[in-house]
């Protein structure tokens, strides 16, 4: 039965392929760098530009050095950024295939209806794209008010979209980086400290005695600056410790590996706790002067024994001791990282909220060695008039069942435009940038009615991901390195700033974000807040404000200014006011508990793997970023697909043999659209698979990625909502195995 909105593959093969050019979408047979200069080039034949990395959101500052032929060559760390210290992780390196991948989006594109009710896209002029878009904005403003239009955004795209949108009226914004990946963390450190960890994390890593990590693949999820320090920490000595149901590359190198039992990790903590407090390890003089809550704390875990936690997490009592012990050594250099993508269990605030108490009776917060205090620039924003205030927000989908959230929840905007929901405030329509819904979002059925509820959607992308196949308009974003972009100024040890300008021109027709939010806003008569006719000069007056100039950047890429808000750490002894309810570090949260929520985390325990299931964990790969490099050129070759990790003694009960394609099916008969191949290995638990995240895409347009591995988001179809902060707990789901019989009929393994 077919929706009002079709799914549409962006592809030229097919029916319909004659109302599409091969301009829209390329050819094959390019090379990677579609020059005829391919031969080696010395670096006083090539030209460097500043820019920092889109690949991942650490946003590494480089340099992109271009031939005399216009082509990039390379891209080189800037020696000067903190985030990357000159080095380039395998992503940035390949960032170059963004630019020359032949299936990149290449013109815009509108939805289009043939007399026999089928729909398709067809090539469309920028004007009559950006018409459309904007004429469709005119009409839900006057028809339900400006606040309907809604935008799901993530990275610098979105920025320029978030402008627009406030500009015209609405802060109905979402973006899938919260509720499904780091928003839990953002609640519980703030109720903790007052204060967020920040991206980058400020963690003192290169100075750390004894780094702990649950469930933080340092070394596979590239953080690049992290995972630098993290080397120099073992080279001098620190202590590793690894929480983790899969031997991870960082396991691999921790002086202690604690296989866990999934969905049990805060019974391992307050274990942890517990044993600091009763046997008196904790920093006794930290916690008296900075910490409110030790009673209530105390008497919380008197009974969370290790032998107690060895029973729900396997992990044996004495090492449990002996890793408590080791960090209380180290204190207050110690580091208990709070990790990125954190919504596993749907009780995740809760357990970073016991990771933030651990850190405070550590005495390790704002101290050498633990969590120091950043410091970023304030970039002045370019002058333009005040933004028009809202009726109504994202906060008011969030107010009465999450009011701990602080951003948008992208589940909640799904639902606010689905029309059986009753939402008092609705979306009528979408703006998409930077963001990859369908396999970014854990409830793929909440997705596709929530698409084909709207009446419009508009998605800015650089390549045909499967979002833009619920377009109605699809616009050609050029690559970062084709582009200018906001001054990048995160929060680090040194304040400073890092440039993004094009280094060679747009290809094809595709155009920057900024153009696109600008073209939109000037059609809409939004002029001033968009007062500029090149993004460079937005650019200049900000770096002028700052005492440096865009001149000046081009020639350095990062510039660093000296700290203004005080010291990296706390001083022995020195008064701070923390930005908490009481004014000090809470141990025991006075706001939870305001609002109805357990005021010292407790462990509850999850469902398990029904017979002949098992628990699927999924993660990063080094060199890819989510789904979004899977079809890159240069990234491609070196990870073209994902597997399955099975336990031997799981492979053996089921008969299966390394390298065998299987399909996975879920709980609720969820089925992979393509097999995956089996990996036999001692490094998962028996109780558990593992699977790299981003693979299994469904669009022949992606000629490298398409049918390559399986995709772990269809699997992924119970989601535990974290009751703090509206978090999209997605480790709730459990596999088996499907194999092929010879009639090509898919049947069940049979344990």
């Amino acid at each position: 039965m077919k929706t009002r909105r079709d799914f549409i593959k962006i592809s030229t093969a097919g029916a319909g392929a004659a109302a599409l050019s091969f301009k829209a979408f390329g050819s094959k047979g390019f090379g990677l760098f579609e020059s005829k200069t391919e031969g080696p080039v010395s670096d006083e034949d090539l030209t460097p530009y500043p820019t920092y990395c889109e690949v991942c959101f650490w946003k590494c500052a480089a340099w992109a050095y271009v031939d005399k032929s216009g082509t990039i060559r390379k891209v080189v760390g800037n020696k000067n950024d903190p985030h990357c210290n000159g080095r380039l992780c395998p992503r940035g390196t390949g960032g170059v295939g963004m630019v020359y991948d032949e299936d990149r989006l290449k013109t815009p594109l509108i939805r289009d209806t043939r007399k026999d009710g089928t729909q398709y896209f067809r090539e469309a002029t920028w004007d009559e794209a950006l018409n459309k878009v904007a004429d469709k904005m005119k009409e839900v403003k006057e028809k339900y008010g400006p606040e309907s239009f809604g935008l799901f955004n993530h990275g610098t795209p979105g920025g320029h979209f978030h402008h627009l949108l406030r500009a015209y009226g609405s802060e109905s914004n979402a973006e899938p980086a919260f509720a499904n990946c780091r928003g839990p963390r953002s609640s519980a450190y703030f109720s903790t400290f007052g204060a967020y960890v920040g991206s980058p994390e400020c963690t003192d890593i290169r100075d750390t005695k004894c780094l702990v990590l649950i469930g933080s693949h340092l070394g596979e999820n590239m953080h690049n600056s992290q995972v630098q320090e993290m080397s120099d920490a073992i080279d001098n000595g620190a202590t590793i410790i690894t929480v983790d149901p899969r031997f991870s590359t960082a396991a691999a190198h921790s002086n202690h590996w604690l296989p866990i039992k999934p969905a049990t990790d805060i019974a391992l903590l307050m274990a942890w706790i517990h044993v600091l407090i009763y046997e008196g390890l904790y920093d006794k003089d930290y916690v008296e002067q900075y910490t409110f809550g030790l009673d209530y704390l105390k008497d919380h875990v008197k009974d969370m024994t290790p032998e107690w936690a060895y029973g729900i997490t396997t992990i044996e009592p004495e090492e449990i001791r002996r890793t408590a012990r080791a960090m209380a050594g180290a204190a207050p250099s110690v580091i208990i990282h709070p990790g990125r993508h954190v919504v596993w269990y749907g009780d995740d605030t809760q357990r970073g909220r016991a990771m933030a108490i651990l850190t405070a009776l550590l005495g390790a917060w704002g101290k050498r060695g633990g969590l120091y205090f950043p410091e970023s620039v304030s970039v002045p924003a370019y002058p333009h008039p005040h933004f028009p205030e809202p009726e109504w927000t994202w906060k008011d989908w969030n107010e009465d069942r999450f009011p701990l959230a602080t951003m948008g929840i992208t589940t909640e905007a799904l639902r606010a435009s689905i029309p059986r929901y009753n939402y008092k405030h609705q979306l009528k329509a979408w703006l998409v940038a930077g963001t990859n819904l369908p396999l970014s979002m854990p409830d793929k059925p909440l997705f596709k009615e929530a698409a084909d509820s709207v009446e419009f959607i508009a998605v800015m992308d650089t390549m045909p991901m499967d979002i833009t196949g619920y377009a109605d308009v699809v616009f050609p974003e050029a690559t970062y390195l084709e582009r200018y972009d906001v001054i990048r100024s995160a929060a680090n040890r040194e304040p400073n700033i890092a440039l993004r300008m094009p280094a060679i021109e747009p290809k094809y027709d595709s155009k920057p974000g900024w153009w696109i939010a600008k073209q939109i806003g000037e059609r809409l008569g939004l002029h001033d807040y968009f007062n500029y006719d090149d993004y460079s000069e937005v650019i200049d007056w900000q770096l002028k404000q700052l005492g440096t100039s865009l001149e000046e950047m081009k020639k350095i890429g990062v510039k660093k200014y000296p700290r203004k808000s005080g010291p990296l750490y706390l001083g022995d002894g020195e008064d701070f006011d923390f930005n908490t309810t009481t004014g000090k570090i809470e141990l025991y949260s006075v706001d939870f508990a305001d609002h109805g929520f357990d005021a010292i985390p407790k462990y509850t325990k999850h469902p398990e793997p029904p017979q002949n299931f098992y628990r699927l964990i999924y993660g990063r790969a080094p060199m890819h970023t989510f789904s979004r490099t899977s079809n890159n050129p240069n990234l491609s070759d070196l990870m073209s697909e994902n597997s399955v990790w099975v336990n031997p003694k799981v492979a053996d009960l089921w008969g299966l043999k390394n390298g065998q394609e299987v399909w996975l099916k879920n709980q609720d008969d969820a089925i992979t659209s393509f097999p995956v191949k089996v990996r036999i290995t001692e490094r998962i638990r028996w109780d558990s698979v593992y699977m790299v995240h981003g693979f299994g895409h469904s669009n022949k347009k992606l000629s490298r990625a398409f049918g390559r591995g399986a995709s772990d988001t269809e699997m992924i179809t119970n989601v535990v909502v974290d009751p703090v902060m509206g978090g999209t707990g997605m480790r709730g789901n459990f596999i088996t195995f499907l194999t092929e019989d010879p009639a090509g009929e898919r049947k069940e393994v049979k344990a």
